[in-house]
C-alpha cells in the first residue's frame, strides 16, 4: 500500500517507459488480487506468477523490488524504490527515479542496485501447517 500511488501514477510521470507489476507472493490467488486491486483502485496491469517462477528468475524475494530494464532486455537498476521513508522526511532517498533519470538522459546509472524493504514473497510461515 505505501508505493500505491507511486505506482499508480507512473505512466503519468513517465510515459515514454512501461511498467508491470508481478504478484509472485506464495498463496495468493487470481480473485485475491482482483479484489486487492480493486479495493486500492491499482491502475497498472499486473502478472499473476502463482509458482512464484518470475520471482525466483531474478532472484527476487521481497516486494516491492523495482527492475528497470531496457528495450533490449538489459538489466539497468535492481532494488529499492527508496528507502522506505517519506519524500518529506530528511533522510528520504530515492533509489529508482534517479536511475530512470540517467537512463532517460542517456547517461550511467550510478547506482545499480539496492537492498529491497518490504514484505517476504515466501516464507516458512506461509508454508507451515495451520495449528491444530
Amino acid at each position: 500500500m505505501r508505493y500505491d500511488d507511486y505506482l499508480n501514477r507512473f505512466v503519468e510521470r513517465h510515459p515514454e517507459l512501461g511498467l508491470v507489476a508481478v504478484a509472485s507472493r506464495y498463496g495468493e490467488t487470481a480473485d485475491q488480487i482482483r479484489t486487492i486491486a480493486a479495493e486500492r483502485k491499482l491502475a497498472f496491469p499486473i502478472l499473476h506468477d502463482p509458482p512464484g517462477a518470475v520471482a525466483r528468475q531474478w532472484y527476487t524475494q521481497q516486494t516491492p523490488r523495482a527492475f528497470l530494464i531496457d528495450r533490449d532486455r538489459k538489466l539497468l537498476y535492481r532494488g529499492a524504490i527508496d528507502n522506505f521513508k517519506f519524500p518529506e522526511d530528511s533522510d528520504y532517498q530515492a533509489y529508482l527515479e534517479p536511475a530512470i533519470a540517467s537512463f532517460l538522459a542517456g547517461q550511467p546509472i550510478a547506482r545499480q542496485e539496492t537492498a529491497s524493504f518490504g514484505c517476504a514473497i515466501q516464507s516458512v510461515y506461509y508454508i507451515l501447517p495451520n495449528p491444530l
